[in-house]
Parts: C-alpha cells; sequence; structure tokens
C-alpha cells in the first residue's frame, strides 16, 4: 500500500487563520503590524467615515421631513379658524393681517392649493358629529346641559311609563308564559299524583307571584290548593307565605263557603287553612285580620275559628292577635275569636290581660253615680257609652267571652278591676250566664303587684308581627 502524500491534502485543508477573525472584531491587537493588518485598518477606517456620512444624511433627511410636518399643521390650524374672526388690537404680525385680508377677500377655495385638502370620511364625520354638535352657537361647540337636560327627560319619561303601566298583566318571557299557561290548564283537573316540576320550582323563583296568577289559581282544584299550600308556605319566610295566603289561599275559601249550599267549607280547603297555621304571622297578617276588616260573617268565624281550636299557636302569636282582636269596633264576628283565643288558656302577659278587661268595661252602663269612677280619655267615648248603654241585650257569644275570661284569668286581676267587672255583670248580666260569672269573679284572689308579671321581656308583644 502506498504512502498518502501530505502536500495536497494540506493545501486543501487550508483555512483562514483564527487571529484574523479575532483581529477583524477589533478584540485583539498584535505587537507587529504587517502590511496585510495595515490595508485591514484603512479599509475599517474607510467603513467608519461612510457610516457617519450616512448618519448625517438620514438625520437631514429626517429634519426635513420634520419641517413638513409642521408646516401641514399650521396650515390645519389656519384651516380651522373661523372665517370671520376679529383680531385682538394686541397683535401687531403684519404677515397674520396679510393672511387674514387674503383669506377674507379670496376664499378658502383660493387660499388652499387642492392638493394639501384632505377628504374625511363619512363615519369620521359622523363621529365628529356625535362630539360636536352644531347649536346656536356660531362655532358649533358642545352644549353639555343640552345632553344632560335630554338625558333626565329620558328617564322621566321611562319612569311615568313605569307608573302608567297596568298592574294587573304580567310582563314575563313569552316562552315561560306559554309554559305556565299549559301548566296551569294540568292544575284545573288534578286529583292526585305528581305536580309538576315547574310548579313546584315556583317558591324558588323571585317573581313567583307573577308566575303563579299565570297559572289561574281560582280554576285550581280543592287538592290543588292545598298541596300548593304545603309547598309555599313550608318553603317561604312569614312575609312571602302571607303574601301567598292573602292572595290565593283567602279568596278561595271566602268564595267556597259563599258558594256552598250548607255554607260549609271543602274538605281540602279546610286541611289548607290547617296548614297555612304552620306560619302563625302569615295566617294572622294574611287571613284573620283581613278577613275581620272586610266583614266577617259569624258563620265564617265559626268555620276559621274552629282551626284555631284544633291547632296549636305559639302565646307570642296569639296575645298579640288578642291584642289587636279587642281594639277593633264590637262584632259578633270578632267576639268568636276572642272566646276561641281566651279558651286556649295561655298564660298571658298581663298587658293582654288588662286590655281584656278594659274591652268588657267598655259596655258598662254610665250612671250619675258610677260617672264619676270611669276614667275616659274625651266627651267623645263617653257618647259611646251610652250608646252602647241604649243598644239590645248583648249577643250569647259575648256573654260565653266573659264567662272563659272569668273563669281563666280571675286571679290575674286586681281588685278594682274586679269590682268594675261585676258592675258590667250586673248591668249587662244573661239570666242563666250572668251568676256563674259572678261567682267565679268572688272565688278568684288579688293580683299580686310585688312579683314580676308573667311575661317579662325586653321587647314588646307587638313585635312578633
Amino acid at each position: 500500500m502506498g504512502k498518502i502524500s501530505t502536500k495536497d491534502s494540506k493545501d486543501k485543508i487550508r483555512h483562514k487563520p483564527l487571529y484574523k477573525d479575532i483581529t477583524e472584531t477589533g478584540t485583539l491587537s498584535t505587537g507587529k503590524r504587517s502590511k496585510q493588518s495595515k490595508n485591514d485598518d484603512e479599509d475599517f477606517d474607510d467603513e467608519q467615515v461612510l457610516d457617519a456620512a450616512a448618519s448625517r444624511r438620514i438625520l437631514k433627511l429626517a429634519r426635513e421631513q420634520q419641517e413638513e410636518i409642521e408646516s401641514e399643521e399650521n396650515h390645519i390650524k389656519v384651516a380651522e379658524k373661523p372665517r370671520f374672526q376679529m383680531i385682538s388690537p394686541e397683535s401687531d404680525d403684519s404677515d397674520a393681517d396679510a393672511a387674514y385680508e387674503d383669506m377674507t377677500d379670496e376664499g378658502e377655495d383660493e387660499y388652499y392649493d387642492d392638493d394639501e385638502v384632505e377628504e374625511i370620511d363619512e363615519e369620521e364625520a359622523k363621529l365628529f358629529d356625535s362630539y360636536f354638535k352644531s347649536g346656536d352657537n356660531a362655532f358649533g361647540s358642545f352644549n353639555l346641559a343640552d345632553k344632560i337636560m335630554a338625558k333626565l327627560e329620558e328617564t322621566k319619561q321611562t319612569k311615568t311609563e313605569q307608573t302608567e303601566r297596568p298592574q294587573d298583566k304580567v310582563f314575563l318571557p313569552p316562552r315561560v308564559i306559554e309554559a305556565y299557561e299549559k301548566v296551569g290548564q294540568s292544575l284545573h283537573h288534578w286529583r292526585n299524583g305528581k305536580l309538576p316540576k315547574l310548579f313546584k320550582v315556583l317558591p324558588s323563583i323571585k317573581n313567583w307571584e307573577d308566575l303563579i296568577f299565570v297559572t289561574n289559581p281560582e280554576a285550581w282544584t280543592p287538592q290543588v290548593v292545598y298541596e300548593a299550600t304545603r309547598l309555599f308556605v313550608s318553603n317561604l319566610t312569614a312575609n312571602k307565605a302571607e303574601r301567598f295566603v292573602n292572595l290565593v289561599l283567602y279568596p278561595r275559601i271566602r268564595q267556597d263557603i259563599e258558594e256552598s249550599d250548607e255554607h260549609k267549607l271543602n274538605y281540602h280547603l279546610y286541611r289548607s287553612l290547617k296548614k297555612s297555621l304552620y306560619k302563625p304571622a302569615a295566617f294572622f297578617r294574611g287571613f284573620l285580620f283581613p278577613l275581620i276588616q272586610e266583614g266577617c260573617t259569624t258563620r265564617e268565624a265559626m268555620i276559621v275559628g274552629s282551626v284555631l281550636t284544633k291547632c296549636s299557636v305559639p302565646v307570642q302569636h296569639s296575645s298579640v292577635a288578642l291584642s289587636w282582636l279587642l281594639e277593633q269596633e264590637f262584632n259578633p264576628a270578632t267576639t268568636v275569636f276572642i272566646r276561641i283565643l281566651v279558651e286556649k288558656k295561655y298564660a298571658l302577659p298581663y298587658q293582654t290581660i288588662d286590655d281584656l278587661v278594659l274591652y268588657f268595661m267598655r259596655f258598662r252602663v254610665i250612671t250619675d253615680q258610677n260617672k264619676n269612677d270611669i276614667i275616659l280619655d274625651d266627651a267623645t267615648e263617653i257618647a259611646e257609652q251610652r250608646r252602647l248603654a241604649q243598644s239590645p241585650p248583648m249577643p250569647l257569644v259575648w256573654h260565653k267571652a266573659f264567662l272563659a275570661f272569668a273563669q281563666r284569668y280571675k286571679n290575674d286581676i286586681t281588685e278594682d278591676q274586679r269590682d268594675f267587672l261585676m258592675e258590667v255583670v250586673r248591668q249587662r248580666g244573661h239570666r242563666e250566664i250572668g251568676p256563674e260569672i259572678r261567682r267565679e269573679l268572688r272565688a278568684g284572689s288579688e293580683r299580686s303587684t310585688t312579683t314580676a308579671p308573667k311575661e317579662d321581656k325586653e321587647d314588646d308583644i307587638m313585635s312578633f308581627f
């Protein structure tokens, strides 16, 4: 095998030396400077001179462009000036005066060149007009007061539309109204089974009152009324449950009693009324109080009173309801509820017991002998007492309520109150019930004034409603 010649291979492998690459970058200097390095330095200096000249030319061009931009801006500012502008006497610039005269004599079209006028897009013009609307001012300035007055007028108009909007209509999406109308159609024939899911979610919806009227509650079956009462009373607060009882249950029960032949209440509606007592405040404020205020018949009072008799009601709510009933005008239906609440034998606070005593003392006949013993506020109350004295005998329900009070609270009244009540029995007594009331009052003991009252609470009892 022959030798390989290294001469040819060295010529082929030969490349640029490393020191040349280093010296070209300018980071390394050698002691001896060859001719080749001198030539390289001269080329490098030439390149530096060219770069400085180029930079000067660039700066010159930039300066010229800046001057052109400033001249264009000056032309635009002149164009924005109004055609008939007063020049202040303090201005002494003769060139400005000449420019103003040329502009007023020859016109804007002759003053500006066609090349310098730029066309404005329609969108930009609309945007400009939206911010700067021309009004009475000749300069077309922006009038902020007009915009504020227009906004106030708009809000006032929307408020008037809301107040004039009829309250008996439901403003809901069409799809929602259509869905709950179908639910209402199914509830008109529902007897048993599962209620529609759209109806079950009503208590969790904010505007449930609007949605429930879309289903037409007047046409619900009695079974639906009972299930709806369970659903709403158990899932809503006392204030919202009061709305349901007053808007749905109250008119339905009164209508059923009035339309029935024997003036009886449907069994399912009766159960609904009992279920509404799960929230006593909702029952009293949403059903009982409106019933008394709108004129309750004795038959309605007996039916509703039987619910109160069978159901347990907290003493706080019962005492407040009793105090409210005692302040109303005399009515046999009102007396029915008073007797029922008294017969429940609550440990009533002394405030409610004093209200009961004053209620029965209202029917005391005023004579010349006892006129000084009665403390009355004014002459109108005396006239009311005399009117009651001339009225026919008291109904039997009043005597029963008086007897129930004497039997239960004879030991919770003072001696003065006992004397006044004895006189009421003597004047207004019943031939059979009167002697029993007198015997109960005489058997009672005086209320102790040293002991604390039964309901020693910081809050007023009326705060429960």
